[in-house]
């Protein structure tokens, strides 16, 4: 897969938030209101340095904790950019699998699994959402986001996981049935373009202000 730079479109940074002790333990977060843990803290911090010489102009977070506790990190920096919560950018609703260890969760539903593995495209988590829906919402904020700023302006977007997957298999032109082909870790961060309602593709996944554990992954 090959990422285009255009400079005269708008440049989006979208990152994911830093870890929590869900991540840690491998639950689902899912809306669940679940803070940074400690090392998730010194991730958004890496994240937020790596970002310092950026010019951005404003940022933008779901309004979950994880996530405006990252943008906020970030802001340390850039103190003249207004922070916006966007309900857009919130995290998949897990419904009735929010809080579950992946574990049990497939244990307990095998035959979502089974659904949810070969075609997740077309299923909705029970009591919550589909990937369609995640990404239909998402790809709207992105849009009124975007549309408040001119060309050249540099934005941050502090979002989750399946919110991220979900905005670049649009951008890349994967169908969500190949999202997992991308990864997102936490404290991720992407790039991005906007040019006449076109996402263009830079980098994906960079993690490499997390060193060592971290890697640089282009688009």
């Amino acid at each position: 897969m090959k990422g285009k730079k255009d400079s005269s479109g708008i440049k989006i940074l979208l990152v994911r938030h830093g870890e929590t002790d869900w991540n840690l333990a491998g639950r689902f977060q899912g809306r669940s209101d679940v803070p940074l843990n400690r090392k998730g803290v010194e991730q958004a911090n890496a994240l937020a340095s790596a970002l310092r010489g950026e010019s951005i102009a404003a940022i933008y977070s779901s309004p979950l904790a994880r996530a405006k506790e990252t943008a906020r990190l970030i802001q340390v920096f850039h103190p003249t950019a207004p922070l916006h919560e966007e309900e857009g950018l919130a995290e998949m609703d897990l419904g009735e699998f929010e809080g579950i260890e992946g574990p049990r969760w497939a244990e307990q539903n095998p035959k979502f699994r089974r659904a949810w593995r070969e075609n997740p495209a077309s299923v909705s988590m029970p009591g919550g959402e589909s990937l369609e829906q995640v990404q239909a919402r998402a790809v709207a904020a992105l849009g009124r986001i975007t549309r408040s700023h001119p060309h050249g302006s540099t934005l941050l977007i502090c979002s989750h996981n399946f919110v991220i997957l979900t905005i670049l298999c649009l951008a890349l032109e994967l169908p969500l049935n190949r999202f997992r082909e991308l990864k997102q870790g936490t404290a991720a961060l992407n790039i991005l373009y906007m040019r006449g309602g076109k996402l263009l593709v830079e980098v994906v996944n960079d993690r490499s202000h997390l060193e060592p554990e971290g890697d640089r992954k282009k688009a």
